[in-house]
């Protein structure tokens, strides 16, 4: 490298180029902060340059300012121009002007590019205006005075910056003092080197011990249109004397420093006396109101006052320094004082020359190569060569050469009083022959005049063209290749090859992919026609891709190929098995008889061929699940019972065939449905159990509530309740929902004894299912004999449910009797009157004739009744054996009996009780119910005889009895009832009257009746 550099310093000695040039003449104002679009200035117009047949093109002042091509004309962008923010208006004096700098080339389209570009430098002068507002450093100022200061001190107050500039930047600061402080303090403006300095001049005598702080406001105003304004409280603190402020022995203090001087490098000292004696005299220094450069540029010794070196020093950055340093006394009120220090940063040959090479009006580089016909004249330019320097002075001004033999030669672009960057036109300086030789490495060096000199290299490739006629081939036009997915970015896929008949340039080919989607997966190289992918690849996303490649030649114009490229992706097992489902849930019937499908699920894999062949697993696999390969169909290996399990979870793995091979899963869910296979069952009350109630209970009072349960559930657990027997003067109703059992009439005498309502709980199931409960009301005024209670209870457990149990089933029956035997008693007696006249009549005729015999008994056949009663219709009845008639019970047995069981006969009106449906077909060996209560019983059978002479007054001395303990009881064999039910009698023994069948189905005809001794008669209507 060194020996490269002598040569390239020798060539440069051997063709230097001076780069002196005058200063422009080319300048635009324009306000900063303007709209986009905004006309700075018309080249065409304001220079007289044309305005048609060329092409301007903007080559510097991107991205602020462009440039119509047709016109010249110069617009602002959308991003504004600020001034404060551009890098060269930074660090200006209040005064100095702000530029930005601007390049138009301009080409004549008619003559063509032999002529060459003319380039057109200018500048803009950035003008100010009030976008700023004057700031003080602080929203609070404190200043410091002694006490008994004389009248007419001034002190100084901190300054307030304005960003802004000239009569935009800080103007005029006005002082409020308020009451308390308006004989004390009036505030003057000195002016030191164009900068305002506001102090606080001191009116009056100030005594701490009355008031030792004041507050004041202060005011800056810019001398914008309109003008900018903000404030800062100035609060004055009145301290112990201390009579002098420290005085700088200078008024302004000014350093030269060199660039990248070291940390540690001393630069200045500045130095301050204070007249004062003791703490008061000693002084401190320190840089309060210094901007960020300078604190990290620089810092001082708050003893000495020395400037040392802080950070890396660099002029092309901060070229300038300019500071404000503080002395302030030690005392206890302190005094201060301040002074102006500028630093100007040396320049120091640190910097190489930059050599920039750009394309030129319709000149392009790409990849720093410049294409030129071979039949371009002399000069033809075929790049812009910039050279700068950052450095300034003699280590600024350039020396630039073409190094070695070339055609090729630097031309200064344009007429620029700028020695730090300078243009040069690189051009030929003879006919160039393709022939001869096809291209050019061209070497640009530039040298500085520091000492020691810095240099730099900078090259560009120029290929010659020769006239293109030829179309690049593409042999075959249609290429196709096998790709495996899951490639890696920049895997090569192919190479495509096309030949061009030309020669040289014309011979080059750029290889492009014509569609716009294809280039966003694939890229080519536009040299050697490489083609690489970009992106992963996925051929379960796209399998095939198709486009278009193009070769084009580098001649002027350009000519193009084309081929077809066909890429087929190859699969790789790199997508797991997917079902369909994140998860499934099925629902099956219970009792489902096993292998029975149970649901179907989906898997696909996105691969090919064998990475998409899926096999499937139960996971457990505890055998009571099986799933089928294939078809993806779940059967179960077991019969489902909802009531023992309602729900079966597992896994499904899908595995393929890939290798490796991959796998996934995914949970099943068997929800069972419930069928209607459980009865409902009654959990209260028990079929044994009676609930007591008495006679005056009010209507829609609750008498008892039916519960029932069902395993089942849903519709088929919803339950309804229903009364379907033993409730024939519907006494009671149930509500569906809640099985609530209310009384709904009023309880009457017939009403007493014990009710056993029939209560039918149903499903909702389809077909629905039920249970029958049985509820036991005893109706009484007290309840006293439970015993009985229970005997009746238990009897009814046995007796068919189509038989309704309902209160006294003899109230009717003593009611008729009582009739019946008042009407034969009255025509008995009518009977024997006559009998005992005909008799009387017979006697007397006998006597007369016969007369008298003793010790015959005529009064027993006399008054025997008659074998069968007579029907209302008057049929005969029909001839049976008649039984012999019990002994009948003397007047006080009877009484004496009656006395003790307790229980009065209810009325019971046969034709009111509804039938209930019920089969009553018993299997043999059930058992007797006569005989059962007969045997458990412990109430006697009472019997009344028709003939007997006590029968109505035994009915009337059981009605009489009291309410306690009064029960249903048969008192003889005269209960009637309907004969249509006849079927349903028990018939133990046999019946004592026979009465034949009347089709109008009369009351008083009489039923087969069972009648025991010592027990209670039961019928198949009401008991």
């Amino acid at each position: 490298m060194a020996l490269r550099r002598e040569v390239l310093l020798l060539l440069a000695l051997a063709l230097l180029v001076s780069c002196g040039a005058a200063a422009t003449d080319i300048l635009y104002r324009v306000p900063e902060e303007q709209p986009p679009n905004t006309l700075i200035g018309s080249l065409a117009a304001d220079q007289g340059l044309p305005d048609t047949g060329h092409l301007y093109k903007l080559e510097v002042g991107f991205p602020f300012l462009r440039v119509d091509g047709k016109t010249g004309d110069i617009y602002t962008t959308d991003i504004p121009i600020d001034r404060e923010m551009l890098r060269d208006c930074r660090n200006l004096f209040d005064g100095d002007k702000c530029f930005l700098e601007f390049e138009v080339s301009i080409t004549d389209m008619v003559k063509g590019l032999g002529l060459g570009p003319r380039l057109i430098e200018g500048r803009i002068e950035v003008l100010d205006i009030n976008d700023n507002t004057p700031q003080f450093s602080s929203p609070i100022l404190t200043l410091s005075i002694p006490e008994n200061t004389h009248i007419g001190a001034l002190f100084s107050i901190p300054v307030a910056t304005d960003k802004d500039s000239g009569t935009n930047g800080v103007a005029e600061y006005s002082l409020n003092t308020g009451p308390d402080a308006d004989q004390l303090f009036s505030l003057q403006v000195a002016v030191d080197i164009d900068e305002k300095l506001p102090q606080l001049v001191v009116m009056g005598n100030l005594d701490r011990e009355k008031k030792d702080s004041y507050d004041l406001n202060i005011r800056v105003v810019d001398g914008g249109k309109p003008p900018r304004v903000s404030s800062a409280l100035l609060r004055v603190t009145v301290t112990d004397q201390n009579d002098n402020a420290p005085k700088f022995e200078r008024s302004h203090y000014e350093a030269e420093l060199p660039e990248n001087s070291p940390p540690g490098h001393s630069v200045l000292q500045v130095r301050a006396n204070d007249a004062d004696t003791g703490i008061n005299g000693e002084i401190e220094y320190s840089l309060p109101q210094a901007s960020e450069t300078v604190h990290r540029l620089l810092r001082i010794d708050r003893s000495t006052g020395i400037l040392y070196v802080k950070g890396q020093v660099d002029r092309e950055e901060d070229s300038f320094l300019k500071f404000f340093v503080v002395a302030r006394d030690r005392g206890p009120n302190s005094k201060s004082s301040k002074v102006v220090v500028t630093i100007n940063v040396r320049d120091q040959n640190d910097n190489k020359p930059a050599i920039e090479i750009r394309g030129i009006g319709l000149v392009t580089h790409q990849d720093g190569v410049a294409n030129i016909s071979e039949d371009m004249p002399i000069g033809t330019p075929v790049a812009l060569v910039q050279v700068s320097d950052l450095d300034e002075g003699e280590n600024a001004v350039v020396t630039c050469v073409v190094a070695g033999d070339v055609p090729f030669q630097l031309r200064p672009a344009g007429e620029s009083g700028n020695d730090r960057k300078r243009k040069y036109f690189l051009q030929t300086t003879t006919l160039l022959d393709y022939e001869r030789v096809k291209d050019y490495r061209i070497e640009i060096v530039a040298v500085d005049s520091g000492n020691p000199a810095l240099s730099s290299t900078n090259s560009l490739k120029v290929q010659v063209t020769d006239m293109n006629d030829n179309t690049p081939i593409f042999s075959p036009t249609m290429l196709e290749v096998d790709f495996p997915e899951g490639n890696q970015a920049g895997d090569k896929v192919l190479e495509v090859v096309a030949t061009d008949a030309d020669s040289g340039t014309n011979a080059e080919l750029a290889y492009s992919i014509v569609e716009l989607a294809a280039q966003r997966l694939f890229e080519i190289n536009s040299n050697s026609g490489e083609v690489r992918v970009k992106n992963l690849l996925d051929r379960e996303d796209t399998e095939r891709y198709e486009f278009r490649v193009a070769a084009a030649d580098k001649g002027v114009p350009s000519k193009t190929g084309t081929a077809t490229v066909v890429i087929n992706v190859l699969d790789r097992n790199d997508n797991d098995p997917k079902f369909m489902l994140s998860g499934y849930s099925f629902s099956v019937n219970e009792n489902m008889a096993p292998l029975n499908p149970v649901g179907v699920v989906t898997v696909t894999d996105a691969d090919k061929g064998e990475n998409a062949r899926v096999k499937l697993y139960v996971e457990p696999d505890n055998g009571k699940f099986v799933i089928q390969n294939g078809t993806g169909t779940i059967l179960s290996s077991i019969s489902f019972d909802r009531e023992k399990e309602s729900m079966y979870t597992f896994r499904l793995k899908a595995v393929d065939a890939g290798d490796p091979p991959r796998s996934s899963y995914v949970g099943v869910t068997i929800n069972v449905l419930d069928e209607n296979d459980n009865a409902p069952y009654v959990t209260k009350p028990a079929n044994s159990s009676y609930k007591y109630l008495a006679p005056v209970t009010t209507v829609d009072t609750r008498v008892e509530v039916v519960e029932a349960e069902d395993m089942d559930s849903g519709p088929n657990a919803e339950l309804h309740y229903s009364i379907t027997g033993g409730n024939p003067y519907n006494l009671f109703q149930i509500s569906s929902t809640t099985g609530e059992i209310k009384l709904a009439e009023e309880l009457t005498p017939k009403h007493h004894g014990l009710h056993r309502l029939v209560v039918k709980v149903n499903d909702k199931g389809k077909p629905a299912r039920h249970t029958t409960a049985l509820v036991h009301i005893f109706v009484n005024a007290t309840l006293g004999n439970v015993t009985l209670i229970e005997s009746l209870v238990g009897h009814s457990l046995y007796t068919p449910l189509d038989r309704d149990i309902a209160g006294d089933p003899n109230y009717a029956h003593a009611q008729r009797s009582n009739i019946l035997y008042g009407s034969l008693a009255g025509v008995a007696g009518v009977i024997l009157v006559i009998v005992a006249v005909v008799v009387i009549r017979h006697r007397l005729q006998k006597d007369t004739k016969s007369g008298y015999q003793a010790g015959k008994k005529e009064s027993k056949d006399l008054y025997a009744p008659k074998q069968g009663p007579k029907n209302g219709k008057g049929k005969k009845s029909k001839k049976g054996k008649a039984p012999k008639p019990a002994k009948p019970l003397e007047e006080d047995e009877e009484a004496s009996l009656q006395k003790g069981l307790k229980f009065n006969l209810i009325n019971d009106t046969v034709n009111d009780s509804p039938r209930i449906h019920l089969p009553l077909n018993y299997p043999p060996g059930s058992p007797d119910l006569g005989r059962h209560y007969r045997s458990n019983s412990p109430l006697p059978s009472i019997q009344l005889q028709p003939q007997s002479p006590s029968a109505s007054k035994k009915h009337q001395a059981v009605q009489d009895l009291p309410a306690t303990n009064t029960f249903v009881g048969t008192g003889d064999n005269n209960s009637t009832g309907s004969d249509q039910y006849s079927d349903y009698s028990y018939k133990a023994n046999p019946p004592k009257y026979s009465s034949s069948s009347s089709s109008s189905k009369q009351v008083g005809d009489y039923a087969h009746t069972a009648m025991y001794n010592r027990d209670i008669m039961w019928t198949n209507r009401v008991w």
